[in-house]
């Protein structure tokens, strides 16, 4: 079995642990050269370095004891987080071995390299949408922008990403602590991208608050609705649908009184507020207005012969050439009573 850099980078942590009681320029003097020491014991045979050289708490042991340096009376603070550090680093270095086979690699790390590049583009763009919700106060889209300009949060955008880039191609080459910062920045990108998915679903949650039909934006000024029947009385308790039996809602109640009773004030029936009633509510069976005077023929005409009413007692005849009329010998009628 070949001994990885890997392996002899967490043997020299849990060494250096374990001389953590020791002041650090003698722990240093003692471990200067333990990397250059393992790989040539790995170069040697076959067999992992615990195999070969035991554990390394035993390996720290027999170097003190070496250096004629004190055994610590119990680990300390140091001694402790070191051997923590280096026993998690084990456990993620199994795990990591054991994943990688069904991803088809050797370990789960050689898959997660191939997908770098697509990490670095999503980092840019994380980036970019945290810089919106600051600018804007709290609301974003899909695109970023900066202080609500589309355009501005585009430019952006491609200056995260190409930013982005350079530093994944430069990772290798960082000292510690900016390698550190660029940790830390991406665990704050995927916790703002965790909440901002968290966000979107409760949004997509309160789309349906209520099923009603769309009208207009020439209804969006309307805050309530007041039916009258052909008589002209209000109808109270009414309801509209349309020709699905979709119920359509108008306006929203802005008066006081039962709303508490309905539970959901949209559910409330039409008019919201009787009271308001543009032509004052009317209860059933109240009197109607006077209806206006329709004109009667007089029973003492009659229809002329163009449709006009000629008077009784009117002598009819033939006009003459003079025009004068003739009277004919036509009785003339009388009014009866």
């Amino acid at each position: 079995m070949t001994v990885t850099e890997q392996e002899i980078t967490d043997y020299v942590a849990r060494v250096r642990a374990a001389l953590a009681d020791l002041p650090p320029t003698q722990r240093d003097e003692l471990t200067e050269d333990l990397a250059d020491h393992l790989t040539e014991v790995a170069a040697e045979a076959e067999g992992t370095l615990v195999e070969r050289l035991g554990e390394p708490e035993t390996y720290a042991a027999e170097l003190r004891a070496a250096a004629g340096a004190a055994a610590g009376g119990g680990r300390n603070l140091d001694q402790r987080v070191a051997a923590t550090v280096a026993r998690v680093r084990s456990r993620l270095r199994v795990i990591d071995t054991r994943l990688g086979p069904p991803l088809g690699y050797e370990t789960a790390t050689d898959f997660l390299r191939l997908l770098r590049p697509g990490w670095w583009v999503l980092r840019g763009y994380l980036a970019a949408m945290l810089v919106t919700v600051i600018s804007t106060g709290g609301s974003f889209g899909l695109l970023p922008r900066f202080g609500g300009e589309l355009l501005a949060g585009l430019i952006m955008l491609v200056g995260f990403v190409l930013a982005s880039i350079w530093i994944g191609r430069q990772s290798a080459r960082l000292t510690r602590w900016p390698r550190s910062a660029v940790q830390v920045g991406g665990a704050v990108l995927v916790v703002f991208a965790l909440a901002g998915l968290v966000d979107a679903e409760g949004r997509r949650d309160n789309d349906y608050y209520y099923d009603q039909t769309s009208v207009d934006s020439q209804y969006g000024q309307i805050r309530d609705v007041f039916v009258y029947d052909s008589e002209g009385r209000l109808v109270e308790n009414a309801r509209l649908f349309d020709q699905n039996g979709n119920p359509i809602r108008l306006g929203y109640p802005d008066c006081g009184g039962r709303i508490d009773e309905y539970g959901n004030p949209l559910l409330r029936p039409y008019p919201y507020c009787p009271e308001q009633a543009p032509f004052g509510p009317r209860a059933p069976g109240a009197p109607l207005a006077p209806a206006p005077p329709t004109t009667t023929p007089d029973p003492s005409s009659t229809p002329g012969p163009t449709g006009t009413a000629t008077p009784a007692g009117t002598p009819t005849g033939q006009p003459t050439a003079d025009g004068t009329v003739t009277p004919s010998d036509a009785p003339t009628p009388t009014p009866t009573s």
